[in-house]
């Protein structure tokens, strides 16, 4: 897994110009550096940013549906309560970011890597995520129901109570999860690569879903 990328190693940093203005639908944000901005509220539908860095920027409710991130480095940053749906990412760099409370169904992320990132109670129905790695990052609550997910990773992540329903998994390695707690949909992990000691701990719900009953039973004298 390959370390996280400074500011400095972006082919793209010596062309960044300083940016702290306001954000506005259908905006176009090209090669611009957001450094330690605010953004409370804003409303910012439809714009796009191509070759950004954004650091330790803050996002507070707000929405940016259908906004197109594209070959963008984030470091730092909050999202709280933000409206993401619908968004597109391609060529994206998360590290030690917070999402908490989105609203991302809809969300398409190819060749997304997510270092070190929070995410707390995230809605990510229907999202399309191909090529994408959660790199040491906590999912807690996470809604991934009716989703596809296509040679996604989630090297030392812990997933907590994530939901899977109606999802659809090809190449989804989960084997070096450190946690993998799933809430509901354990039948949409048809697809994935997962551990024997996974299995082990995963059995329970299988039979579940499966509508076996497990019961052990003695045979006394005999």
């Amino acid at each position: 897994m390959p370390s996280p990328r400074r500011f400095t190693d972006l082919p793209y940093a010596r062309h960044l110009r300083a940016y702290d203005g306001p954000l506005a639908e259908g905006g176009d944000y090209d090669t611009v550096h957001l450094d330690g901005a605010a953004y409370d509220g804003a409303v910012a539908d439809h714009a796009r940013f191509l070759e950004c860095a954004l650091s330790a920027v803050t996002f507070t409710a707000g929405r940016l549906r259908g906004t197109r991130f594209n070959d963008v480095w984030l470091d730092g940053v909050r999202w709280v309560g933000t409206g993401l749906a619908e968004t597109d990412w391609t060529d994206a760099e998360l590290i030690g970011c917070v999402l908490a409370g989105l609203e991302a169904f809809g969300a398409t992320l190819h060749r997304v890597t997510f270092h070190r990132c929070k995410f707390e109670s995230v809605n990510l129905r229907t999202a399309t995520l191909r090529e994408v790695t959660f790199a040491d990052c906590l999912l807690r609550d996470v809604d991934f129901g009716g989703a596809a997910l296509t040679r996604v990773e989630f090297p030392g992540s812990a997933l907590e109570g994530v939901r899977f329903v109606g999802a659809r998994m090809d190449g989804t390695d989960l084997r070096d999860a450190t946690r993998l707690e799933i809430s509901d949909g354990h039948d949409a992990l048809r697809g994935s690569v997962i551990t024997g000691a996974q299995l082990i701990e995963l059995a329970p719900a299988f039979a579940d879903v499966l509508g076996i009953t497990v019961k052990d039973h003695g045979r006394a004298g005999r």
